[in-house]
């Protein structure tokens, strides 16, 4: 699959395979997601990436995703560290939603499936997430993907909007 098809055939995947995701797959991903553009002279992200069952079935209770109705095989959470970006404390957002994308997209070229649910700027999922993995002062779970093998694979759907498109002026 070429760049272009992995974008345009990517979709949510919500319904995993009871298949153990290997770590040499994740640890592809998230050479994807620090390849990602960022602003300033320093990524701002961290990247949790979590495997143990345990700690992947307390994950509902804080972050209800909807659909997913299979156990979760790993999943990534995207954190900003706020310290890594003193003049620019609004550009971690878009920073970790490029990192957040190259994860989807690479989870997706290696056959996987993903799904992006939201944490930040949700208060309670932040705080829960805080929480479950004492994460220091001053970082903040952004995002969290849930990855596996896909049980279901939705087809590509074509998303076009030309009346969206405007060329040299409004």
């Amino acid at each position: 699959m070429d760049g272009l098809e992995i974008i345009l055939t990517r979709r949510s995947v919500r319904e995993y395979a009871d298949r153990p995701v290997p770590r040499e797959a994740v640890q592809k991903i998230l050479l994807a997601a620090m390849q990602a553009p960022f602003s300033g002279d320093e990524p701002p992200w961290h990247f949790i990436a979590i495997d143990d069952p345990g700690i992947l079935s307390s994950i509902p209770a804080i972050s209800p995703y909807r659909g997913v109705s299979s156990p979760i095989p790993a999943a990534i959470l995207v954190c900003a560290d706020q310290l890594l970006h003193p003049d620019g404390p609004d550009l971690w957002v878009q920073d970790c939603a490029v990192a957040t994308e190259n994860i989807l997209l690479a989870a997706h070229a290696l056959g996987l499936g993903a799904v992006w649910t939201t944490v930040y700027p949700d208060a309670d999922r932040m705080l829960g997430f805080v929480n479950l993995f004492s994460l220091p002062d001053g970082v903040i779970p952004f995002a969290l993907v849930t990855i596996g093998y896909p049980a279901v694979r939705p087809p590509p759907r074509y998303r076009g909007c030309e009346d969206r498109v405007h060329w040299n002026r409004w």
